[in-house]
């Protein structure tokens, strides 16, 4: 079972057909933003004045989020928290799910290193897609969306995953990814703001932004 919305993003991002993520700065900015909605929607952050705020004490229980929560500081926006450590958190994220057993450990093709990790229950990607599809496609007022399945669309599309949303599925339901990305404002304006501005981010990260 998913425990948070980082690694339901994860799952979206991950290319079956490609045997890898579809793009790993991307995945790293998104599965950054998704667990910083998933905390905000536990009531675990808050805005006040555009500064991020942490509220309460107790862990939440996931790991990945935990260790968000230990690194947020002081005085940051959103779109600062986006950026801030996001290739600690995304390594957190395959820890966890390669703990779990949703994803395994491969040998590498190359001879520089680092970890091949393949999908191994893809019943959990088909149904975190499944979420999306239907958040999209459904005439369930936004409203009564579960906040998870509009942010999971919301993220998709800022990202650009194409094996999940073609370009037509965004251009043909773009009013639908809008409201569901304005949704987000109801947990903090400035979270909305720092989905919206995830295309540009992703820009700015392949210019060597800084934040990792």
């Amino acid at each position: 079972m998913i425990e948070d919305l980082a690694c339901t993003m994860y799952l979206l991002a991950h290319d079956a057909a490609a045997e890898g993520l579809y793009d790993r700065g991307r995945t790293e900015l998104l599965v950054r933003a998704a667990a910083l909605i998933d905390l905000a929607a536990r009531g675990r952050l808050k805005e006040d004045g555009g500064t991020v705020v942490e509220s309460g004490g107790e862990p939440t229980g996931a790991p990945v989020l935990d260790g968000v929560l230990r690194d947020i500081g002081a005085g940051h926006s959103w779109k600062h928290l986006v950026r801030r450590h996001r290739k600690r958190t995304l390594t957190a994220v395959e820890d966890r799910l390669v703990a779990t057993g949703l994803l395994t450990v491969k040998p590498t093709r190359t001879r520089l290193g680092g970890r091949r990790l393949m999908v191994t229950r893809h019943a959990e990607t088909a149904d975190a897609r499944s979420r999306v599809i239907v958040a999209m496609h459904g005439d369930t007022p936004v409203r009564e969306i579960p906040v998870a399945d509009a942010a999971l669309l919301a993220l998709t599309a800022a990202g650009r995953v194409r094996t999940v949303l073609s370009r037509q599925d965004r251009e043909t339901h773009r009013d639908r990814i809008d409201a569901c990305t304005q949704s987000l404002a109801a947990l903090a304006p400035g979270l909305e703001k720092a989905v919206r501005a995830l295309p540009m981010t992703m820009v700015a990260a392949r210019g060597g932004m800084g934040g990792g």
